[in-house]
């Protein structure tokens, strides 16, 4: 049952201004962009203050609100349609979820093979391979010979590659799959 009751021009100000926030975050929910929704709840709240004699009932203010918000809103999507955005996006990616568990198999796979190496094969292909380093700093980080340095990464990549050889020709452990068989 509808309210016969108006509210006074100070009150129904005050009801706008503390609905104000909740209008913003539903606003910029629905734009994605701070400029855009603080625009619509200025025109909402504007086009309330211009029809304040519509309001029926004051305690439905908040739906009514929001209901011009949403008017609001569906007229800013008419004037500025989505479509003028998404042709400037590149909707191509080279990216997909298989690529992704491709590289992320191989980077299990190396850091685990890494892993296996001898602590001083490991700290110096991690520190020249990985991190870039120079022979000659690697040689002083790890204090030692440069000839020493040469010699672990050469021997901690033959061993490496040797690893991650057997890392690929090995079945990989997980739920057994169901195999099929040829009838002839």
């Amino acid at each position: 049952m509808k309210s016969n009751k108006r509210l006074r021009s100070g009150e129904f100000r005050q009801r706008l201004a503390s609905a104000r926030p909740r209008l913003f975050r539903t606003a910029y929910a629905w734009t994605h962009d701070r400029d855009v929704a603080e625009d619509l709840v200025q025109e909402a709240l504007a086009k309330a203050l211009r029809n304040a004699t519509q309001l029926r009932d004051p305690d439905a203010l908040e739906a009514w609100l929001f209901r011009i918000m949403t008017n609001c809103w569906h007229d800013h999507l008419r004037r500025n349609p989505v479509t003028d955005s998404l042709d400037r996006v590149d909707l191509a990616s080279e990216t997909t979820p298989e690529t992704t568990h491709s590289r992320l198999q191989i980077i299990n796979r190396v850091r685990n093979a890494v892993a296996e190496l001898p602590q001083g094969f490991r700290e110096t292909v991690t520190l020249v391979d990985i991190e870039g380093f120079s022979y000659a700093d690697t040689a002083n980080i790890l204090d030692v010979p440069v000839g020493t340095v040469m010699s672990r990464l050469s021997r901690g990549r033959n061993r490496l590659l040797a690893l991650l050889k057997t890392d690929l020709e090995t079945p990989a452990t997980g739920p057994s799959v169901a195999r099929v068989r040829r009838i002839k």
